[in-house]
């Protein structure tokens, strides 16, 4: 696979992604203005998120990072294409997906006293408590279905259909939308009062019913693909596959890596929820962040990581380590090309963003996003290096040797949380946990890339480090260009209407990008120029 045919799979998946994000950013926006941005929101937004939360603890390691290497040895070794050994994949997935969902959601009261602050065990917040155990009740049946979404869709992935898994989350996003107006349309938006009270049971039951309710079709979605690309699942039970065991012997170490990962999510989980349950910006402040943050990871990051990774795995089992080397160092390249933008303009527009995304019902309510906004966007950079190594890694099935990276991930975030939150006013939580985050990927891009260089001979460095400075020299100039319009149109205010948020915004951005792209012709980046030219063909063959 050529990187033009990388650039043109990574663009399917990213269509798909941008229409996902898009209709996300609605679903966020209307979640603020139904339960606003305090305590009732940290209620349903831990309960939602809890079940991704267990299911990559449990499960999501293994599916994503062991299984499509595994497929793709099958698909081109066995005589059947891989069938029987996906069939039997996906019937112990389902059978173990299924005994553990039933187990959580009896166990659920448990589970959330893990997570959350001790403040939520008090006599004053026993509504509260009893409020986010019943949504977690109605929100668990999704480890289930986010199990089974994500093995069909690296199913499909290992056998070149990259689409479908990352258009199917429109359909659950879509599902959200029409539940969060609902809501609306019976309760109105959030008083000041609302926002830290509890919700009542009809309130639980529509917002926990119609999350799930979304999972199960984002799964179902995938079905049809699953068929149309020649596989048919059949039941298997004969467990005993020699190559089914070390595939679950490689997830240990995944697993491992997961469980390292969670542990310091469990310390972010806990610290918001302490911040919230005191009536200040918390957990749906950090994870709504998060989820913007997320947008150029989800577009061109993983898009792109999932194009390749099956061309790495293909170059791991030839022994073609110079090979995989230098394709990791050229897709790195090209996803630091927008992301570096992004992480740059980010900290400059991110009043106009909060204000953008979350202000439409409580301007007050926006503005405690903006901080967190500004520090996500460097913690992106070092995230997208760490997570491409990670790659790599993964496909020479190294799974020991990324669980030991990723600890020492972890035991940085959890130990700068753990410094920086109790030290600072309740009203910083979430800015403060962004700094432990960027602090720990920092950690993991050094550490990662240093090993993979050593690994495989190579990741084209003297080439990466010549784009760097090339960059620099251009966001420099797009950065402050970028600043000197959201300066001379300051007079507007600092929290906006979402419609004039946009207008400053977007002429900001629009500004910096335009001086980013002049620049990175005259500096010949290739890498910017080469995306910008993939995308112009399309639009002109459109």
């Amino acid at each position: 696979m050529s990187d033009q045919r990388i650039l043109a799979s990574s663009a399917v998946m990213a269509a798909g992604t941008v229409f996902s994000r898009a209709s996300g950013f609605i679903r966020a926006a209307l979640l603020v203005a139904a339960l606003g941005a305090l305590l009732r929101a940290d209620l349903f937004t831990i309960a939602n998120t809890l079940p991704n939360m267990v299911y990559i603890l449990l499960a999501g390691g293994v599916f994503n990072a062991v299984l499509v290497p595994q497929l793709v040895r099958r698909i081109k070794e066995d005589p059947d294409g891989g069938d029987a050994y996906a069939s039997r994949v996906i019937t112990l997935s389902a059978l173990f997906l299924g005994g553990v969902t039933v187990i959580l959601v009896a166990a659920a009261p448990w589970l959330l006293r893990l997570y959350l602050s001790d403040r939520f065990l008090e006599p004053d917040r026993a509504a509260h408590l009893e409020s986010i155990i019943d949504l977690t009740r109605w929100c668990l049946p999704q480890v289930f279905f986010y199990g089974m979404y994500v093995l069909v869709g690296q199913v499909l992935n290992a056998r070149g259909r990259f689409g479908p898994m990352m258009w199917a989350p429109i359909a659950n996003n879509i599902i959200a939308v029409v539940m969060l107006v609902a809501y609306l349309l019976v309760w109105g938006e959030a008083t000041d009062a609302q926002q830290t009270a509890a919700l009542d049971t009809s309130q639980e039951v529509l917002l926990g019913l119609g999350s799930t309710l979304g999972i199960v079709v984002q799964c179902l979605v995938l079905v049809p693909y699953l068929r149309a690309s020649g596989f048919t699942y059949r039941p298997r039970f004969d467990f005993r596959d020699p190559e089914l065991r070390k595939t679950l012997s490689l997830g240990i170490w995944t697993v491992l890596f997961v469980i390292a990962t969670q542990a310091a999510y469990f310390v972010v989980v806990k610290l918001a929820s302490g911040s919230s349950v005191e009536g200040n910006p918390g957990y749906t402040v950090y994870s709504s962040s998060l989820l913007i943050m997320m947008v150029p990871h989800s577009i061109v990051t993983v898009s792109l990581a999932t194009a390749i990774l099956p061309r790495l795995s293909s170059y791991a089992h030839e022994g073609r380590l110079a090979d995989l080397g230098a394709t990791v160092g050229s897709t790195l390249r090209t996803a630091l090309a927008l992301v570096l933008p992004f992480a740059v303009l980010l900290p400059i527009l991110a009043g106009d963003v909060s204000s953008a995304a979350f202000a439409w019902a409580d301007r007050d309510a926006a503005a405690a996003f903006t901080p967190t906004l500004a520090l996500f966007g460097p913690a992106l950079v070092f995230f997208t290096v760490h997570y491409f190594m990670l790659r790599g890694f993964y496909a020479m099935e190294m799974t020991r040797l990324v669980f030991f990276i990723q600890l020492a991930v972890s035991l940085t975030n959890i130990a700068v949380a753990l410094v920086l939150v109790p030290s600072r006013p309740a009203d910083e939580t979430a800015p403060m946990l962004v700094v432990a985050y960027l602090s720990s990927y920092a950690v993991g891009a050094v550490v990662s890339f240093a090993l993979l260089r050593r690994t495989v001979g190579g990741l084209e460095t003297p080439r990466l480090v010549r784009f760097l400075v090339r960059m620099a020299i251009v966001l420099v100039a797009a950065g402050a260009v970028a600043w000197l319009v959201e300066w001379s149109l300051a007079g507007l205010g600092e929290q906006l209407s979402p419609p004039l948020a946009l207008v400053r915004g977007g002429l900001s951005g629009l500004a910096g990008g335009l001086v980013l792209l002049g620049g990175a012709r005259v500096l010949r980046i290739r890498e910017v120029t080469s995306l910008v030219d993939t995308v112009a063909a399309r639009l002109r063959r459109g």
